[in-house]
Parts: C-alpha cells; sequence; structure tokens
C-alpha cells in the first residue's frame, strides 16, 4: 500500500486536548435538527406498534409450525 504524501497528511498536535474535544463537541451539536415532542411521541408510537405486530405474526406463525409438527409427528 502506498504511502500518502506528507502534504496531504492533516495537521496533528501531540496528544489529546480536552478543550479542543469539548468545543468540537459543542459545535457538532449546535448543528443538530431535534426534534419535537409531538414527533417523538408519534414515531414512538408508530415503533411500538409495528413491534407489537411483528411480534405477533411470529408467535402465529410460530403456533402454525409448532400444530403441523404435532400433526406430522
Amino acid at each position: 500500500m502506498a504511502k500518502k504524501n506528507e502534504a496531504e497528511l492533516p495537521e496533528t498536535t501531540n496528544g489529546f486536548s480536552f478543550g479542543n474535544f469539548v468545543q468540537g463537541t459543542r459545535e457538532e451539536l449546535e448543528k443538530v435538527v431535534w426534534p419535537s415532542r409531538k414527533q417523538v411521541v408519534s414515531e414512538s408510537a408508530a415503533v411500538l406498534l409495528m413491534v407489537i405486530l411483528s411480534a405477533s405474526l411470529i408467535y402465529l406463525v410460530d403456533g402454525l409450525f409448532a400444530w403441523a409438527a404435532k400433526q406430522v409427528f
């Protein structure tokens, strides 16, 4: 694998700077588009509904296969 040209490498400081980390984290969090309470509630309800429907379908299919296995064996 070829080495990158040193001119292409970004400048890095020696070590970790907690202040730069906090500042960078704050800048990134300002870019986040936070959902409204109404949106969170409606999307959470949709997820719960889909989980309940999926679990019910799996339960019914499992029951069908269990019944079929009893009939065969």
